[in-house]
């Protein structure tokens, strides 16, 4: 959908059976629920084996491992699988990798982060309410609603993919049902991670290429901006059964996702956006779209693709055109069902790669090199709920205070800045600088809060050699309702995620 230049710079219960071509879908859903059935319902989960004494309910992961969730004979039916993890990587929605196996065959019909497969990208942790997935208790509890038929066999798992980082406990439950036997023509779950860093100049971005008869019944679609403005002007196209026009054709990414003029954050059962951040470089977002209620049926092909073009501007700052090609980081997981084994087009990227890579800084470790004044104020490291555990804590007493962090690199970086301060009832209102530059927002930034707050402000690109740079903190009074002057400062995080523009026209 074109949006105005000055808007673009800011359950199944019981089975359902699956018919490719031009049948309906059949699903029995709650008005069935009273219909007896040949059905024994089972359930794989990770219940501790001495279960009625014990109550060691999980598993746990080390870095590279793999868990087996499910091993299931059939034929039979997955109806319900529930998540919740306590995981060292803070992004392990990245790093744990879901796989899904059926009737013996030795590539995965799902292959996807964890997090994505349940519509939360970029390693986030965030509430979802809709009718196939849905996730609870601050990102933490993941469900699932899609049907999944086997008729042998069915093997589920999850990696964890870090290098580092251990899953000190993984809860799971996979609910099925076992039958006779199933439809000649219920067809196989699919879903298939896959992202471009950046998205490739010239072509659209693929969200599916497969072979075979099925259905396509839903999309995952993460972004990352590498521009400021609107990235979303880019129309969805569906190539049905090898024609070379596509039959369906889109109107804005907005519109495929079923909202309009940009994107906010709103959750429904079959579309809605998970994550919103805004307009600005680095900001993120996530939106599903679930076509259970409306298939795009196909019998020999399908290939899904949608545009990344939006509002762009020159390096100077000046709107180029509200539609042009644009270099931003995707990211999707395609859903669909279909007969026999799927074409491969796409596999698992390295772990390293899934995410931006970023330097993150404790600003605590830099507390015998730091300049203050006044030079007695009391200055210490306090634990609790920060990054890595700790800040730095400063009991400044009035206005005329100072506070210089040095911050050491070994090498140069370019990249987007985070500054992680708390917030507190008796914190006070601070100018923060690099290098003797503002950082953006940051000229009077208040910290008061009722309560004690952790937040993350995102303060501009930055470009910085190796070597010592100074941040520096300078008191610019403070809230009326604040108790005093005191400063908490946490972490500085740089993400390597440089600026694309237009070149401007000399």
């Amino acid at each position: 959908m074109r949006r105005h230049p000055t808007l673009a710079a800011r359950t199944a219960a019981t089975m359902v059976i699956l018919v490719c071509g031009p049948t309906a879908i059949a699903d029995n859903g709650q008005d069935e629920l009273y219909r007896l059935q040949d059905v024994r319902t089972g359930r794989s989960s990770s219940s501790d084996l001495n279960w009625q004494t014990g109550n060691g309910d999980c598993r746990y992961l080390k870095a590279g491992d793999t868990v087996t969730i499910a091993d299931i004979h059939g034929p039979g039916v997955i109806r319900h699988i529930w998540f919740t993890i306590a995981a060292e990587d803070p992004k392990y929605g990245r790093s744990l990798t879901l796989r899904m196996f059926w009737d013996g065959q030795d590539q995965p019909a799902v292959e996807a982060p964890l997090g994505d497969f349940f519509a939360v990208g970029h390693g986030l942790c965030r509430n979802v309410i809709s009718e196939l997935v849905a996730v609870s208790s601050e990102g933490r509890a993941y469900n699932c609603y899609w049907p999944m038929p086997f008729r042998k066999h069915a093997r589920i798992t999850l990696t964890n993919d870090s290098k580092k980082f251990t899953a000190n406990a993984i809860y799971f439950q996979v609910d099925y049902d076992k039958m006779p036997s199933l439809p000649a023509d219920a067809a196989y779950f699919h879903a298939q991670y896959r992202q471009e860093y950046p998205a490739k100049k010239g072509q659209n971005y693929l969200l599916l290429d497969t072979e075979g008869a099925g259905l396509y019944v839903g999309t995952v679609l993460s972004s990352q901006a590498r521009s400021g403005g609107w990235f979303g002007e880019g129309d969805d196209f569906f190539y049905i059964d090898g024609e070379k026009e596509p039959t369906i054709k889109g109107t804005g990414t907005e519109d495929y996702f079923n909202d309009a003029w940009g994107f906010r954050e709103f959750m429904r059962p079959y579309y809605g956006v998970v994550i919103w951040e805004g307009y600005d470089v680095g900001d993120r977002c996530t939106a599903y779209r679930w076509h259970t209620k409306d298939p795009v049926r196909f019998t020999k092909s399908l290939r899904v693709e949608i545009e990344h073009k939006g509002g762009m501007f020159d390096d100077a700052g000046k709107l180029v055109s509200g539609y042009e090609e644009r270099s931003d980081l995707y990211s999707s997981v395609a859903f669909w069902y279909q007969t026999g084994v799927a074409k491969r087009f796409a596999s698992m990227p390295p772990v390293e790669e899934r995410t931006v890579p970023a330097i993150g800084i404790e600003l605590e470790s830099a507390k015998a090199d730091v300049r203050m004044t006044p030079a007695d104020t009391r200055l210490e490291i306090q634990e609790g709920g920060y990054s890595a555990n700790k800040q730095l804590f400063v009991q400044f007493a009035g206005q005329e205070s100072t506070l210089a962090v040095p911050i050491k690199l070994d090498k140069p970086i370019e990249g987007l800045a985070h500054l992680k301060l708390t917030k507190s009832h008796d914190y006070g209102t601070w100018k923060v600088s690099l290098d003797g530059k503002t950082l953006k927002g940051m000229d009077a930034v208040d910290l008061y809060s009722p309560t004690i707050v952790s937040q993350d402000f995102k303060v501009g690109s930055v470009k910085l050699d190796a070597g010592t740079h100074e941040l520096k903190f300078e008191c610019a009074g403070k809230n009326a309702a604040s108790k005093g002057y005191f400063l908490g400062a946490d972490a500085v995080t740089i993400e390597a995620i440089t600026l694309y523009a237009v070149p401007a026209k000399r």
